[in-house]
C-alpha cells in the first residue's frame, strides 16, 4: 500500500487550522491517538503505583506500557528506558551520574555539530570534574561530522563521546554507527542526542545512551533515555532517601506523569501504524520508517531543488546523509524577519540558532541571526512545499 498522507493528516487534528508546518524540529503537532489517550488517562481513576487496588494497579500498568513502546522505538530494553520531563534534563541527570566517576586529566569528547543540550552538560561537568573537554568539528564546506577524525580524539583517557544522530541545524545525520565503533575500542561510552533524528530515521545507533523527545514524534512533551540496564546498575544518582532503589527508578524524580507516559505509547502505536505492514510493534515500526524515508526525502529533494532555482536564498551546507530539515538565508534579510514574513501567510518555520550554539558561532551566523529552518514531516505535502517556495520567491522579489 502506498504511503496516504492524505489519511495520515487525517490524524493531525490541528492541521484543520490550515498552518503549515514547516516548524517540526521544534516540535511536531499531536496525532489524535495521542490526544485521545492522555484525556482517557486524565478521566479514569488513576492513582499513584501501588499494587494495593486497581487505580493504582493502572499506574503501574502505564508505565510499563510506555517502557515497552520506547524500547520497540529504540531498539532497547524496557528495563533499560529511563523516563523524565525532556532531553536536556535527562541529559544533565546522567552526566552528574557519570561525572562522579571522572578524575583530573580524564577527556569527553563533544561535537560542534549538536544541539547545546548534547554539549553544555557534558562541558560544565568535565570543568567541575578537571577533565579536558575535547570538540569534534563538522566540515565547513559539506555540513557532515566526519567519523575519522574520532580516532584521533579518543585515546585511554576517554571518558565519553557526546553526538548527535541527527542535527537539528543543517539536519546532517552522522555515522553514529562508526564513531560508537570507535569511541568503544578506546574504551569510552557513548550518549547520542536522538532527539531530531527518531521521527525521521530508524533509532538503531549502537550507542550505550541514546536520548528521545516524544514531543518531537506526534507525542506529548516527554523524553527518555535508553541505554542497557547493567549500565544504568553502575550508575548511583542523587535522589531521595525513601525513593527506589531499583533500575530505572531511581534514575527517576518525583511521580510520574501517567497520562503524558499512556501519550507515548500511543504515540509509538500512532508511528508503528503509518504504513501497512504485519508482524509485532517492532517490525510494524520498521516497515513504517521505510515509508517515511521515502516520502521525506522525495519532498525534500523537491525542497532543495526548488530552494536552488531561488535568487537570493543561500543553503547552509549539509550532507546528503540526513534528516529532512534545511536551514537557509534569505539575501540580507535578518531570519527572523523572513520567518515573521512567511508566518503573516500561515507558514510556520523557526529562525535563530535553536540551541545548535557552536555550529552557528563556527559558521559566524550566531551574532547575525542564525539562518531560517524548515524541517518537514510525514504530514507535509508536495503542494505545502510549492507553496512555502512560491512565498520565498515573493519576498525576494
Amino acid at each position: 500500500m502506498p504511503f496516504d498522507v492524505d489519511a495520515i493528516r487525517s490524524r493531525y487534528p490541528a492541521l484543520a487550522e490550515g498552518y503549515l508546518h514547516f516548524d517540526n524540529a521544534g516540535g511536531s503537532q499531536v496525532a489524535a491517538p495521542v490526544a485521545d489517550a492522555v484525556a482517557a488517562t486524565m478521566r479514569a481513576a488513576v492513582s499513584n503505583r501501588s499494587a494495593a487496588f486497581e487505580p493504582g494497579r493502572r499506574s503501574g500498568e502505564i508505565v510499563a506500557a510506555a517502557r515497552h513502546a520506547l524500547a520497540d522505538l529504540l531498539g532497547a530494553a524496557p528495563q533499560g528506558i529511563v523516563l523524565g520531563p525532556s532531553a536536556t534534563a535527562l541529559t544533565y541527570r546522567v552526566a552528574r551520574a557519570l561525572a562522579d566517576t571522572w578524575q583530573p586529566g580524564d577527556e569527553i569528547v563533544v561535537s560542534r555539530l549538536d544541539h547545546d543540550a548534547n554539549v553544555r552538560p557534558w562541558v560544565q561537568l568535565a570543568a567541575r570534574a578537571g577533565a579536558t573537554v575535547r570538540w569534534a568539528e563538522f566540515d565547513r564546506a559539506t555540513g557532515d561530522l566526519p567519523a575519522a577524525q574520532f580516532r584521533e580524539l579518543t585515546g585511554e583517557r576517554t571518558r565519553l563521546v557526546a553526538l548527535t544522530a541527527g542535527s537539528n541545524a543543517n539536519g546532517a545525520a552522522p555515522d553514529v554507527a562508526a564513531i560508537t565503533a570507535i569511541a568503544r575500542a578506546a574504551g569510552a561510552l557513548t550518549y547520542v542526542d536522538a532527539v531530531h533524528s527518531t521521527p525521521h530515521l530508524p533509532a538503531r545507533t549502537g550507542a550505550d545512551f541514546v536520548v528521545t523527545s516524544a514531543y518531537k514524534w506526534s507525542g506529548p512533551h516527554l523524553a527518555a533515555v535508553a541505554a542497557d540496564p547493567a549500565l544504568w546498575e553502575r550508575l548511583r544518582p542523587m535522589k531521595l532517601a525513601p525513593s527506589s532503589e531499583a533500575v530505572p527508578d531511581r534514575f527517576e524524580l518525583g511521580t510520574a506523569s501517567f497520562e503524558q507516559l499512556a501519550g507515548v505509547t500511543a504515540a509509538v502505536e500512532h508511528l508503528a501504524d503509518l504504513a501497512a505492514g504485519g508482524g509485532d510493534r517492532r517490525s510494524r515500526l520498521g516497515a513504517s520508517f521505510a515509508e517515511i524515508q521515502r516520502y521525506e526525502t522525495a519532498l525534500l529533494t523537491r525542497l532543495l531543488d526548488g530552494l536552488a532555482t531561488l535568487p537570493g536564498v543561500t543553503v547552509l551546507p549539509a550532507p546528503d546523509r540526513r534528516c529532512p530539515t534545511v536551514s537557509f538565508r534569505l539575501a540580507d534579510q535578518p531570519p527572523s524577519r523572513t520567518a515573521a514574513l512567511l508566518g503573516e501567510r500561515n507558514i510556520c518555520l523557526s529562525a535563530g540558532d535553536y540551541y545548535a550554539y557552536e555550529f552557528f558561532e563556527a559558521l559566524g551566523l550566531r551574532d547575525s541571526g542564525g539562518a531560517v529552518r524548515a524541517s518537514l514531516y510525514h504530514y507535509n505535502t508536495e503542494a505545502e512545499v510549492d507553496t512555502l517556495l512560491n512565498a520565498l520567491s515573493d519576498l525576494h522579489g
